[in-house]
């Protein structure tokens, strides 16, 4: 018995498009990393690109459990001294990237290293409910219903 091994005329990608619209931030990035990752695959081979395209439509009706909205924050540093910045999670989302949120979520799922930035590519998100990837025939991938956690409506 031998392991298999793909090789990049093995790999078929699919197109795959995601609603955001009320669905828990962090159970989102965690299926999309997997999904971009290809390790839902039976082929899977680590050191290999496998996975399929992600289009995330409705990025900025993400929804957050707890009190993340308010309480969670983002730090940087200007370079300058005193130039400690910070911004909420409600800022991010209803500023002028709200995207923005879900590429880092599903960036920081991902191990680091060249493969992060080469499967990183096929993660498409938008803002809004419209995406100019129909030409691609993107199937629904229902992240609502896979599990009645991943949904959360307003309380």
């Amino acid at each position: 018995m031998k392991t298999f091994s793909a090789t990049p005329s093995d790999i078929e990608r699919k197109w795959f498009v995601i609603d955001a619209q009320d669905v828990v931030l962090g159970r989102l990035a965690s299926i999309v990393a997997n999904r971009l990752r290809g390790k839902h695959k039976a082929m899977f081979t680590p050191h290999m690109d496998c996975g399929d395209h992600i289009v995330i439509v409705n990025a900025e009706k993400v929804k957050l459990t707890g009190r993340k909205m308010t309480d969670k924050k983002f730090y940087w540093h200007t370079g300058y001294p005193g130039g400690i910045k910070e911004r909420t999670m409600d800022k991010l989302l209803g500023g002028q990237h709200p995207e923005r949120v879900i590429i880092k979520a599903v960036e920081r799922m991902m191990s680091r290293g060249p493969l992060r930035s080469q499967v990183l590519t096929k993660l498409h998100v938008y803002a809004g409910t419209e995406h100019p990837h129909e030409a691609q025939q993107p199937e629904v991938l229902d992240v609502a219903a896979m599990n009645e956690k991943n949904k959360r409506s307003a309380k």
